[in-house]
């Protein structure tokens, strides 16, 4: 007789909160609503005032105390944070599950933030005290395309959208290999994991001048819309291939 395979269950996304889809259509509305609006021409005068202040009270001492706590948003040392958090998880597991969370953060952040970039062309507001060196008019709109890529990828924000996935990413990983040790995560520490260090890297990131403010509020709107993405997969539960189920442990649920 053919030996049957078991018929696996159908797939389930992750709890998230705010419960529900409604909220992920909210983010992706006010990011396309953001992204028209500039478009049009809008808000100009806020990023202006925002970065026209920055400037004014942008003394030497902070400005190195923000650029040093900006670093708590540089992608790739985040990103091997979270590769090495993620290796110890499986070694300790004998599962590859957890090395699928850096690789699908970073798979998703590759085909999001960085073409979205290159779409919009925006300069970043120091466009016009350094090179290109435009004028201050012109370092506002999106859609320069007449520009180096180089000279204009401000919108959204990377720093501020990387930030919030991949700290999303570190705690989710932290979790279970501090429960391995018999420690439990507080929520407390998965609170200022996930928060403090976005909301640092949006308001240093704005205040240098790196970015406009609509800049960091749309790295803000897509950051939170890829974390849910990436909390709704169900990582214990999905399908691998066939020489990969004897390494196919769960590790949210563990131990």
């Amino acid at each position: 007789m053919r030996e049957t395979t078991p018929v696996r269950g159908r797939l389930r996304p992750a709890p998230v909160r705010p419960a529900g889809w409604w909220f992920d259509a909210v983010l992706l509305a006010a990011l396309v609503g953001l992204t028209a609006a500039l478009a049009a021409g809008m808000l100009f005068g806020i990023d202006r005032a925002v970065a026209d202040w920055a400037d004014a009270h942008r003394p030497t001492a902070a400005r190195w105390i923000a650029i040093v706590l900006n670093y708590l948003g540089q992608g790739t040392p985040l990103t091997l944070i979270a590769a090495g958090l993620a290796v110890l998880l499986a070694v300790r597991l004998r599962s590859v599950r957890p090395l699928l969370v850096p690789v699908t953060a970073f798979v998703l952040t590759l085909l999001t933030i960085g073409p979205l970039k290159v779409w919009t062309a925006r300069p970043a507001p120091s466009a016009s005290s350094k090179e290109p060196f435009l004028p201050a008019e012109r370092t506002l709109p999106l859609f320069q395309d007449d520009l180096p890529v180089r000279f204009a990828q401000s919108y959204p924000s990377g720093h501020v959208a990387n930030a919030i996935v991949w700290y999303g990413v570190i705690a989710l990983l932290l979790a279970p290999l501090l429960a391995g040790l018999g420690r439990a995560m507080p929520r407390a520490l998965v609170l200022v994991v996930r928060i403090v260090p976005p909301a640092v890297v949006l308001g240093t990131t704005t205040y240098l001048g790196w970015h406009w403010l609509t800049d960091s509020v749309a790295g803000l709107l897509l950051g939170l819309l890829l974390d849910r993405l990436l909390h709704r997969v169900p990582w214990d539960d999905l399908p691998l291939p066939g020489p990969l189920r004897n390494w196919g442990g769960p590790f949210t649920t563990w131990p």
